[in-house]
């Protein structure tokens, strides 16, 4: 019985590949048909979200990445690598990156008690941890100059030892 199977169910098995096959290779229709058959209605049209505001900030790169050890047992166990971003009022990128030396000190400040008090341990970038860390950040950074409105963590990484 299995012998006739076998050969019924391979023969299956590849025609439902084929079909498969064909509906995912398929070239996509010419232009002129879409606009035939797929004309957008308005209701299309209405739930098209709307493109996102110009904002009216400047944004400058902290010129280096900051490196924050992990340290456990008395031993360092990981490094953190974190790029950062400033969101500054428009206009006064300048004056405040003649400040980044105290914001980079401020910050790693920051990074460090974060990393003594378990942020980087676990799952470190869980909302709720990169939230602490976030708020922290820009709290530090508002007090160090009012013209930054908000810090951006662009890059984070972890490498254990």
């Amino acid at each position: 019985m299995l012998g006739k199977l076998l050969p019924v169910l391979l023969a299956l098995g590849g025609l439902g590949a084929g079909i498969g096959a064909g509906v995912a290779l398929k070239p996509a229709p010419a232009e002129e048909e879409m606009t035939e058959t797929c004309a957008p209605t308005e209701d299309v049209a209405a739930a098209t979200p709307p493109e996102p505001e110009e904002t009216d900030s400047d944004f400058a790169k902290m010129t280096n990445d900051f490196l924050v050890p992990v340290i456990r047992e008395g031993r360092v166990a990981a490094m953190v690598v974190m790029g950062l971003s400033l969101e500054i009022e428009p206009g006064k990128s300048d004056e405040v990156m003649n400040r980044e030396p105290k914001l980079r000190d401020r910050f790693l400040r920051v990074m460090l008690d974060h990393a003594n008090s378990g942020g980087f341990d676990g799952a470190f970038t869980s909302n709720g941890a990169i939230e602490r860390l976030h708020r922290a950040l820009a709290e530090s950074a508002r007090t160090a100059d009012p013209a930054i409105r908000d810090v951006l963590i662009l890059d984070i990484n972890r490498q254990d030892s």
